[in-house]
């Protein structure tokens, strides 16, 4: 798409690489290209899983480009069809997204990394919300991390700013693997074929109920699954992938999935 963002397509998969020297960090115009790139990438019905990554071993992003902002940049400008970055107000994306963590995670940059489904990390990386020091927020860390990670350890990062290394975040469950360096892509585009072979349907419907009902009781949301009033379960439940799921069971075969 440009020098800034570069995307690569291998099949289902869509490869997303941020490549800004020498901290990665975001500004207005990088944050439209980001959206556009996960607007077209939710839109293409040939496409499953997407990948984020960065160029460097030392940021996967710095977040907001406070050098952008000295020249004019406003906090409060466009950022494009997706909020900043392209994922975090991105709606109607019902298909994963993985995130590949080389590096320091920073601020806008720890917020993007968390608005994927997945995130698997190389094992010199760390993470960072130093908002606090700026006297500011970190907006959407303090509405995300808490349901990522305990109340306290979120509330930890937010109150103070320190950093987070890469073990301490497996343990709490911020990250789903660590990985040498060397082997994060590969692992990655392991897991992003895994999914993009898996039920597109399916992944559809566990995106958005998740996301739907997380301010819904049990029962209400349940009541909505049952009542087919996500438009995904619906789509889901009169499927031909759903009865060629129950038909690759009973003949003891793989499923071939055709996103209808």
């Amino acid at each position: 798409m440009s020098e800034v963002v570069s995307t690569k397509r291998e099949g289902a998969i869509l490869e997303v690489v941020l490549d800004r020297p020498k901290a990665n960090a975001i500004d207005l115009a990088t944050s439209r290209m980001l959206g556009e790139v996960f607007r077209d990438f939710r839109d293409d019905s040939g496409l499953r899983v997407a990948i984020l990554s960065s160029a460097g071993k030392k940021f996967f992003s710095a977040g907001w480009d406070l050098k952008a902002a000295a020249d004019g940049d406003a906090v409060d400008g466009d950022y494009g069809v997706g909020g900043f970055g392209g994922l975090q107000e991105l709606r109607g994306l019902n298909k994963p997204v993985i995130a590949a963590v080389s590096g320091m995670a920073v601020g806008g940059g720890f917020e993007l990394a968390l608005s994927a489904d997945l995130i698997y990390a190389a094992e010199h990386s760390s993470f960072a919300l130093p908002e606090i020091r700026a006297g500011t927020l970190a907006d959407a860390a303090t509405i995300r991390l808490p349901r990522r990670v305990p109340y306290h350890i979120a509330m930890d990062l937010l109150l103070t700013g320190r950093w987070m290394d890469v073990a301490e975040a497996e343990r709490w469950g911020l990250v789903n693997e660590v990985l040498p360096g060397d082997k994060l892509m590969e692992r990655v585009r392991e897991t992003a074929q895994l999914l993009a072979d898996g039920p597109p349907l399916v992944f559809a419907a566990i995106k958005e109920v998740m996301r739907e009902s997380e301010s819904m009781s049990f029962g209400d949301a349940m009541n909505r699954i049952a009542r087919r009033q996500w438009d995904t379960v619906d789509r889901l439940y009169d499927s031909e992938d759903q009865m060629e799921g129950f038909r690759a069971f009973a003949e003891k075969r793989d499923p071939v999935w055709r996103g209808r």
